[in-house]
């Protein structure tokens, strides 16, 4: 039986050794940069854009908390949104939407036995947030849109502690969540001031 040499020895797994795989891993760091690119480069974000995604991030996790399921965190970002345009076309705000909602989805879950520590601190977590985004939004369009951008950058710290931690949402959407959340606030806040 002929010996391998190690430069000629077959990859033990799919993948190895193959600079594509590597970045494959990353896709969710890829697409939250993209989509924060996107909004920034079209001019589509805005303060309201930035108070909206904090909230709406800050909801998806206690949607997977209450749950008690990772991937319902990505099943929420797109009915979040549902319930957003609904809130307005109805003649509310974004924001009470997104708050009655969360208030039964902490109702839901909190007749679950286990993880309630975890569903309070997600609900705090969303709770204040609102509040803040909504503060953001009453604000003087500079000042707000600070405040709103910070708010959404300050997620990505949230994102990285449920992301090391592997805690309520999958790992791919606290990595896509915190790349999306940084570039974007802090993004956007850059952009103002130099066009100021």
């Amino acid at each position: 039986m002929p010996i391998q040499h190690a430069a000629s020895a077959a990859p033990s797994k799919i993948g190895d050794g193959c600079r594509g795989h590597e970045l494959f891993h990353r896709w969710p760091t890829a697409l939250g940069v993209g989509v924060a690119a996107l909004l920034l480069v079209t001019g589509a974000a805005s303060r309201d854009t930035l108070a909206i995604g904090a909230t709406a991030a800050a909801w998806c996790y206690l949607s997977a908390a209450a749950t008690g399921r990772r991937w319902v965190g990505w099943a929420a970002i797109p009915t979040s949104a549902v319930i957003v345009v609904v809130s307005e076309l109805l003649g509310g705000a974004w924001w009470t939407g997104l708050g009655v909602t969360g208030l039964a989805l902490a109702a839901i879950g909190l007749r679950r036995p286990a993880g309630r520590a975890i569903l309070l601190a997600q609900a705090a977590a969303f709770t204040g947030i609102c509040a803040v985004a909504v503060i953001a939004l009453t604000w003087d369009a500079w000042a707000g849109l600070v405040l709103a951008g910070l708010l959404l950058a300050s997620h990505a710290v949230w994102d990285a502690v449920h992301y090391r931690r592997r805690l309520v949402v999958s790992r791919s959407l606290a990595e896509a969540c915190l790349s999306l959340d940084l570039l974007l606030g802090l993004g956007l806040i850059a952009l103002a001031a130099i066009t100021a």
